[in-house]
């Protein structure tokens, strides 16, 4: 008798309430779809036979099931050798980028340091406004990047969005008083930072690996313009030589050509799934912190 009388009554929901909630289920759904129906075609369209892919005849599941495209993609060296660089790419460039980023977004968190808020400017400034693509392209030349694998890690080390979140993060989690503590303890600054920064910074060094891994590994425009080493070439520009390989056409009969229109478009779907396939896998584990990071920094009540 006691357990059922504890049983709170429930709650009617009014018409209007009803109503509401069948609009946003339904938006929700609508979302869904549009979100799912181009991976779902693209991975469909990957694994079909190219005359399916190019007539037209793919729209949802795949027809003809043919692993062609992955086969002539995996039997190219350069694809390992791309995916071995991009994995580089992305480790070197996380671990250089996420070190720059806190090095820099500590000391302007902290109020004793000195010019903080006109260096702050200035950072924001690079933002909205930059030299350009020519007087960058030749300060990497003067610097003798020019075809080196530093010249993806260096020139955009730093993003400004990323030192901006981090110093929020560090103006409303590591209060002033826990620094004064520590110096009244006898704490060095480095140390300070070692043992007490980075312990309660795990949320925010999340987020810039996270960002900053993205970032590199779709990172293409960089690698096209600075180097020039098919060995030292990333994932991204591998696939690019690809389809411009199987789009070119030479002297041949007209059904080789066919032959060949339709393989370059089904390797477009394929080189995709290649391609995002490592963030797909890693994003639904991921995803509670890109949330977070853009929730630090905001106001609390």
């Amino acid at each position: 008798m006691a357990a059922s009388a504890a049983v709170p009554p429930k709650i009617r929901e009014s018409v209007g309430d009803r109503i509401f909630l069948a609009v946003v289920y339904t938006v929700l759904i609508l979302v869904v779809i549009v979100v799912l129906y181009p991976l779902i075609f693209i991975i469909s369209s990957s694994i079909s036979s190219p005359a399916a892919v190019t007539s037209g005849r793919v729209w949802l599941w795949p027809v003809d099931i043919s692993f062609k495209g992955f086969k002539v993609l995996f039997s190219t060296h350069e694809i390992i050798s791309g995916y071995a660089n991009s994995i580089f790419y992305t480790a070197a460039g996380t671990l250089i980028s996420v070190t720059l980023t806190i090095m820099i977004a500590y000391p302007l968190s902290r109020r004793a340091f000195f010019g903080r808020n006109a260096l702050m400017m200035i950072i924001t400034f690079t933002m909205i406004f930059s030299g350009g693509l020519i007087p960058t392209y030749m300060v990497v030349r003067e610097l003798h990047l020019i075809d080196t694998r530093w010249a993806l890690l260096i020139p955009n080390a730093i993003w400004v969005w990323q030192v901006i979140i981090a110093r929020s993060f560090f103006q409303s989690s590591i209060p002033e008083e826990l620094l004064e503590a520590s110096e009244i303890d006898g704490c060095s600054d480095m140390r300070f930072i070692r043992s007490v920064v980075l312990p309660l910074s795990k949320p925010i060094i999340a987020v810039l690996v996270l960002m900053y891994a993205v970032g590199q590994w779709n990172s293409y425009f960089d690698a096209l313009i600075y180097l020039k080493s098919a060995d030292l070439f990333p994932l991204q520009l591998v696939l690019r030589s690809i389809i411009i390989q199987n789009n070119s056409a030479g002297a041949m009969d007209a059904m080789a050509m066919v032959e060949r229109q339709q393989m370059a478009e089904l390797l477009k779907y394929a080189l995709i799934v290649v391609a995002t396939l490592p963030v797909l896998v890693i994003y639904p584990f991921v995803q509670r912190y890109f949330v977070q990071g853009m929730l630090v920094g905001s106001v609390k009540g």
